[in-house]
């Protein structure tokens, strides 16, 4: 059990799981709320202006030579010989709902030794840490759906892949937009034509919201994991509310 964030976990999970616990709980918790209100969901069939540009091949060897001047990192495109090209995604994964990992991986030894024997025996579901990124180096025709496998394979998820959907997000006259990437959108060239600034354009890996939960898709420790954790959610937040009502109450009495 971590002090900050209160994360439980499993003694054989422990070295599964990475996380950076830097805040007390509810740091963060205004931010996410004051974005929440500025941000406008936009259909998947609305292209953005990025995805209507057509560029020849001198003009993409133009624009990689922008790109990489205006980055201060060494996370630069390069152009190949057959016309495609390379580069550099970073997605920030912004998960509510916990994701699992694999029952058969091992659990390496905590004293640096061999692996332990014993793997893990039962499916194992947690959360990832709030603000979790992930840079990927993909090529120009690689598709949306591709990039959301490859984040799923970097942290040994086993959900399946059609539970998420990569997002691009923009900020324009202090509105943030969300919209759902298409299966078939290539990341890379939205990224190459709106260059390297996060405000213009960046990604984020959410849950696919189709409409209503299909519960029965989940096996029974899932559920009985989210049952747990929507009790601690609950919990946490009646304890909120009881601590804004009792300042009012204590202010009140001031007054009186």
């Amino acid at each position: 059990l971590s002090p900050d964030c209160s994360f439980t976990c499993h003694y054989r999970c422990r070295a599964l799981v990475q996380l950076d616990c830097g805040g007390p709980p509810g740091a963060g918790d205004e931010d996410d709320g004051n974005e929440h209100v500025l941000e406008k969901d936009t259909n998947v069939d609305e292209p953005s202006e990025w995805e209507k540009t057509e560029l020849d091949q001198a003009q993409v060897e133009q624009r990689i030579k922008e790109y990489n001047s205006q980055i201060n990192s060494n996370l630069f495109m390069s152009l190949n010989k057959d016309g495609s090209y390379t580069g550099f995604i970073k997605v920030q994964l912004k998960l509510v709902r916990p994701v699992s990992v694999p029952a058969t991986k091992r659990v390496p030894s905590l004293q640096g030794g061999r692996p332990h024997p014993q793997g893990v025996k039962r499916r194992t579901s947690f959360y990832l840490p709030k603000g979790t990124v992930k840079h990927l180096h993909i090529l120009s025709h690689t598709r949306a759906s591709e990039v959301i496998d490859a984040l799923l394979r970097k942290f040994t998820v086993i959900d399946n892949p059609r539970k998420f959907a990569l997002f691009e997000r923009s900020e324009k006259d202090e509105q943030v937009y969300l919209r759902k990437l298409g299966d078939d959108e290539q990341p890379l060239r939205l990224r190459l034509l709106a260059g390297p600034s996060e405000k213009v354009l960046s990604f984020i890996l959410k849950e696919n919201e189709t409409g209503e939960v299909n519960w029965d898709a989940f096996s029974l420790p899932e559920l009985h994991n989210f049952l747990l954790i929507l009790q601690r959610e609950e919990e946490e937040h009646v304890r909120r509310l009881r601590h804004r009502y009792a300042r009012c109450r204590q202010k009140m009495q001031e007054a009186l």
